[in-house]
């Protein structure tokens, strides 16, 4: 049950409005987790700011999604495992690829490196071990790369957080996390 209501685009403000266009521009729809964020306008934009700006950085569109995936998983958020699933087939992930994801897994050795790495992240709270980051190194991430998969964590546990606490209604097809977290 949605326990925080979600912004009601034809009473918000005008820069609430200008959010939800640009958000509808981009995606073709205003998903639930922004109109439902939308009622902290600084915090809907810094979150759309962060997610813009990683979506041009070093890491492709699928490995981005893999690791959402991946975090939602070990974060038990069905939201995010939800969109970010269907993002991640819109960007070329097999359906059985994305499932393995999701506990953080992958039939690629170097994707598996990056998400056993996001994963342990969550986990550890972010105290990873010397052999956890000369793990993912090993797997041929650059130094750039290992920081956008930090941010790309931080990004997606301030998702999966806000879902847990709006219970935001998922507007994507279901994908449950319960076994993926346990």
């Amino acid at each position: 049950m949605q326990r925080i209501q979600k912004v009601d685009a034809a009473t918000a403000p005008q820069k609430t409005k200008d959010i939800f266009a640009a958000v509808k521009a981009q995606m073709g729809i205003v998903p639930n987790l922004v109109a439902t964020m939308a009622h902290a306008p600084a915090a809907v934009s810094g979150y759309l700011g962060l997610a813009g700006a990683l979506g041009d950085g070093a890491l492709d569109r699928k490995l981005r999604e893999q690791i959402a995936v991946a975090v939602a998983g070990a974060n038990a958020c069905d939201y995010c495992a939800s969109a970010h699933t269907l993002l991640g087939k819109n960007a070329g992930v097999a359906a059985g690829e994305i499932a393995r994801n999701l506990s953080g897994a992958s039939n690629d050795a170097r994707t598996a490196a990056a998400l056993a790495f996001a994963v342990k992240i969550v986990r550890e709270r972010g105290h990873v071990s010397d052999s956890d980051l000369a793990a993912v190194r090993a797997a041929g991430y650059s130094d750039e790369e290992i920081v956008e998969i930090v941010a790309h964590v931080a990004m997606n546990v301030f998702t999966n957080y806000f879902n847990h606490i709006a219970g935001t209604e998922v507007d994507f097809p279901l994908v449950a996390t319960q076994q993926a977290a346990a």
